[in-house]
């Protein structure tokens, strides 16, 4: 319960703008966060919510990626007068994504799951950037709303047959005929959708170029992990359906993350890149997912969490880069390494924490993910290859193109960072590295 009081207290000094209070709050609740041992099973809070190690690290991000998008979001304080109904809207998505995480009633997660949607609608259509924003919210709408139906009434059929929606109690394995066939695929539609998996995500590009800092910020950092969570709550109801079907989701996953990893090597939109990166992250998250093993469990859950961090700082050195050059094209901003040299350190960091280099907690979850992925069959490993190899590349495409060679005539004066963006990018730099260093953390809370 200290926990949840620090936490509480980290949004009061948010809401009455404490300055130093923030950042000593903020330390206070990463020490928490890296405190976290195996003696932390399972909380239940009543009214359908319940916390374990699962969502408590869930959580968690959430909470520390939401405090990092309002401080990255200082322009949008002097920029706007409705700074308050950003606040505002902000802290209602934080508040859904907790009792998502917290839900122990698939009918509760299902609630929370889809209002999420909302305050990330009006963060798109509110404080977005071009008119086409609006094309940008209603791909969004649409693309969830169209796979959600379907798992509400898959939920309400399974209530129908079982009499209870309790997560601690509907464990086992649905019929594998043509209905419980039927039944799996609307159950994990909705989940695949908001992954994103590969040939579903057309929404989420569009989304993430037309959000603002901290639209983009809270949908990759946590919004996408929605869909992994929830596939680690339903996959167990279809286990044996899921071992029929687990070849199609694999190969979607391995074949659709090297489509592509090709697709990011040809953009000249960072912050387009950088949604791609996301959708090629998630095809390996959900081989390990779909695998139903250990490694596989443990590495994505792993990769959500360190991909939430690096992503989350990804766009906002991308949104900084906007605000000195107004344009977020690569052929535009070269040169930045001698135009903002002392950004170029957090560049290299949160890059080589894309490409899952040591000693991020990406390299650790990738390679739990590699071994499930290789374990199911041998012959994944060129896919695999491929796919490591490809994303490297583009992310050290995007580095050396953003960094190196001549930044433009016209260009003449920049700030090269304040305090506040330097505080940003060091907190979401630093707990890729620090959990790393504390020795397997995730992993130990399974």
């Amino acid at each position: 319960m200290l926990k949840f009081l620090v936490l509480n207290i980290v949004l009061m000094s948010f809401v009455m703008n404490w300055g130093l209070v923030q950042i000593g709050l903020l330390v206070m609740c990463f020490v928490a966060l890296i405190s976290l041992n195996h003696d932390f099973c399972f909380f239940n809070l009543g009214h359908m919510l319940g916390v374990d190690n699962l969502s408590w690290i869930l959580i968690m991000l959430s909470v520390w990626v939401v405090m990092l998008m309002l401080y990255g979001s200082l322009g949008v304080k002097s920029a706007s007068n409705f700074y308050a109904g950003f606040l505002l809207v902000n802290l209602i998505l934080l508040l859904v994504l907790l009792l998502t995480f917290s839900s122990v009633n698939y009918l509760m997660f299902y609630i929370s799951f889809e209002s999420s949607l909302v305050p990330m609608l009006m963060l798109i259509l509110g404080w977005g950037y071009q008119p086409e924003r609006i094309q940008a919210g209603i791909y969004m709408l649409f693309y969830t709303l169209f796979a959600s139906l379907p798992l509400l009434v898959s939920l309400l059929s399974l209530y129908s047959l079982e009499g209870s929606l309790s997560m601690g109690v509907l464990m086992g394995s649905r019929g594998s005929n043509t209905l419980g066939v039927l039944w799996y695929f609307c159950t994990v539609f909705a989940f695949m959708v908001k992954l994103p998996l590969f040939m579903f995500h057309l929404w989420l590009p569009k989304a993430h170029v037309e959000a603002p800092v901290a639209g983009s910020m809270i949908l990759a950092g946590v919004l996408l992990k929605l869909g992994g969570y929830g596939l680690i709550r339903v996959l167990a109801l279809f286990s044996e359906i899921n071992k029929m079907f687990s070849w199609v989701w694999m190969s979607l996953g391995i074949l659709g993350g090297v489509i592509i990893s090709l697709m990011c090597l040809r953009q000249v939109d960072m912050k387009s890149l950088i949604a791609y990166s996301s959708v090629a992250h998630m095809g390996l998250v959900l081989g390990g997912l779909v695998s139903m093993s250990s490694w596989g469990l443990n590495g994505a859950l792993v990769v959500m969490v360190g991909h939430g961090l690096c992503s989350s700082g990804l766009f906002c050195l991308a949104n900084m880069v906007y605000e000195r050059l107004g344009s977020r094209s690569l052929m535009i901003s070269k040169g930045l390494l001698s135009f903002m040299p002392s950004m170029g350190l957090w560049w290299f960091l949160l890059v080589i924490g894309n490409m899952a280099a040591p000693p991020t907690l990406n390299l650790m979850g990738e390679i739990s993910l590699i071994i499930s992925v290789v374990s199911w069959s041998k012959l994944i490993m060129i896919g695999v290859g491929i796919l490591s190899f490809f994303s490297a590349a583009y992310t050290l495409y995007m580095y050396s193109l953003s960094q190196h060679g001549l930044f433009m005539n016209s260009l003449y004066s920049c700030c090269s960072g304040k305090m506040g963006e330097y505080f940003v990018l060091m907190m979401h730099s630093v707990p890729l590295n620090v959990m790393f260093t504390k020795g397997v953390l995730v992993l130990s809370c399974l």
